[in-house]
């Protein structure tokens, strides 16, 4: 049915969503988006549904952007960049506020966008050798259409440590800054998750998503001027030949 996803629901209700473009590391692609963007209206509306389980098939959960997806950035017009990257901003945008619950299982690498999904999870747990990193300012980039979910689970203060040195931490460092809540070891991943969704299973679902819906509105989720600020400035930077250097020397690289 998906391209890029997996995702089923077992009989107690629990949805497992997973990233499938593991030869990638999972990295997001214009498809990607779109299919999570139609799935998030799926899970919005299935009454069965009681928590989502977001994670990533291969050795990473989520290595940021796609490669093929930042090509065709370099040869498109503003319009088109800003058509993107408002498309990104509205997938994360209604993943944050799904009316379900989101634990995120994190492992390999979580970077850019990685941590990005990561933050607009209820809860996350991530396995002891995952490692994050903001590396658009490597490429010339600025972390931005993220931004808006980062620095609110994050807070301004503690992202700030990371979020322009493109520095690769550790998930010991992710849980200080707040995008981890939970570190598991190889024995422990299956209890810990357990537990956290026989947490949601034994609530009543309606108080849950009410619940969820008041965290949501009296702590704040990003404002669509903010949305659109941060898709402008990531526009912005992809003109800059800053970024045109950047990205074109790491397209080498990789190619």
């Amino acid at each position: 049915m998906y391209e890029t996803l997996n995702f089923k629901i077992d009989e107690r209700g629990v949805g497992y969503l997973e990233l499938n473009r593991p030869n990638k590391h999972n990295a997001i692609s214009s498809i990607m988006i779109n299919e999570l963007t139609t799935l998030c209206d799926i899970i919005n509306r299935s009454k069965d549904l009681r928590v989502v389980i977001l994670s990533g098939v291969g050795p990473s959960f989520c290595a940021g952007a796609d490669l093929n997806w930042m090509k065709a950035q370099m040869d498109a017009t503003a319009i088109q960049r800003h058509t993107q990257a408002r498309n990104l901003s509205e997938m994360l945008n209604k993943l944050n506020k799904l009316s379900k619950p989101v634990i995120g299982l994190l492992h390999g690498n979580v970077f850019g966008g990685g941590i990005g999904l990561a933050c607009v999870c209820d809860l996350v747990i991530a396995s002891k050798g995952t490692v994050f990193g903001f590396t658009e300012t490597k490429l010339g980039l600025i972390p931005a259409t993220i931004g808006p979910f980062v620095l609110r689970k994050m807070t301004g203060a503690k992202a700030r440590t990371v979020f322009m040195s493109s520095r690769i931490f550790t998930v010991d460092e992710a849980k200080d800054l707040n995008i981890v809540n939970w570190i598991n070891s190889d024995d422990s991943s299956d209890s810990l998750l357990e537990r956290e969704i026989n947490a949601y299973l034994n609530c009543a679902p309606e108080a849950v998503a009410e619940a969820k819906r008041l965290a949501l509105d009296i702590g704040g989720v990003p404002s669509d001027s903010e949305l659109d600020q941060a898709v402008s400035m990531l526009v912005k930077r992809w003109e800059s030949e800053e970024a045109k250097k950047g990205i074109i020397s790491f397209l080498k690289k990789k190619i």
